[in-house]
């Protein structure tokens, strides 16, 4: 008979599909991101499966589950079709739409009780006026997943103020048009020189972010940085949650924060602790004399 280890957590199954869209700018920490939440789950006995919706992605740090390349290579889109990267990639996600069937399939391959990342490509036009990936979540809806979004944002940002709203808008953006739960989340923050400005931000309002807003702003823009400075605040937006890599609390915090979105808790059930998963190395076989 086969048995867990005395004081491993026992491994649990989910009875619903749920997912993260991991989404952010290019450069942002997306694919580390999924690496990172991957083996942090898996730690916890959570399943954990990373989705590449990247056509442009070029190495991973982690197992690839399914891979859009497969379906449609962006240098052949390039070369063929005579498009740029901006405009190879676009087509590359609305081809994914139209062959949705091929996603579906991948995804029916994984299991019907799995946690899914999907990795997903950085250029904003995707989440402010071109429909693609808003229809990637029709689908994946249709197929019976619960979504959320995570978007990261450089934590390097928050050394220079305007460089921040705009990310945040762009997040706004993305928030408005996939309709989706989200979590915001500022990466790297492990490779901030000065942990001062992190904590004054996390804890600072639309006034505070005003007010850097307006330093060496021309008067003639004031009342537009006042504007997007409430506008915000009502969408509560400057709010993001830290993720430094080496402080696995800030990890569980972000985890925790996205399975209370997605309803995760609500339909664990443990697994029959005889069925050994055949990728755990602690399980042991013991005769039952």
């Amino acid at each position: 008979r086969r048995r867990p280890r005395a004081g491993r957590q026992v491994p649990h199954t989910h009875m619903v599909r749920c997912a993260t869209l991991v989404i952010g700018p290019a450069g942002a920490g997306k694919s580390t991101y999924c690496n990172l939440m991957r083996t942090h789950c898996e730690a916890q006995r959570r399943r954990v499966h990373v989705v590449n919706l990247d056509p442009a992605a070029e190495h991973f740090r982690y197992p690839v589950a399914a891979d859009i390349r497969d379906l449609v290579p962006l240098e052949d889109v390039m070369s063929e079709l005579r498009l740029g990267p901006n405009g190879g990639l676009i087509y590359a996600m609305e081809y994914l739409v139209d062959n949705i069937d091929w996603l579906e399939s991948e995804l029916d391959d994984l299991g019907g009780d799995e946690y899914v990342l999907f990795d997903c490509p950085g250029q904003v036009e995707l989440y402010s006026h071109v429909p693609a990936m808003s229809r990637v979540v029709s689908e994946l809806q249709r197929m019976g997943f619960r979504l959320a979004s995570v978007y990261l944002i450089d934590s390097t940002f928050l050394q220079d103020a305007p460089k921040f709203v705009a990310g945040v808008l762009a997040c706004l953006s993305a928030m408005t048009m996939l309709e989706l739960p989200h979590c915001n989340v500022l990466s790297k923050c492990d490779l901030l020189p000065n942990r001062r400005l992190l904590d004054e931000l996390l804890d600072a309002d639309a006034a505070v972010l005003r007010s850097r807003l307006d330093e060496g702003t021309r008067p003639a823009f004031l009342r537009l940085n006042s504007a997007i400075c409430e506008l915000l605040e009502d969408w509560s937006m400057v709010q993001f949650l830290p993720l430094d890599p080496r402080d696995t609390d800030s990890v569980d915090e972000i985890l925790a924060q996205i399975d209370n979105a997605l309803q995760y808790h609500e339909d664990v059930e443990p697994r029959d602790p005889d069925e050994r998963d055949e990728d755990d190395p602690e399980v042991e076989e013991h005769d039952e004399s």
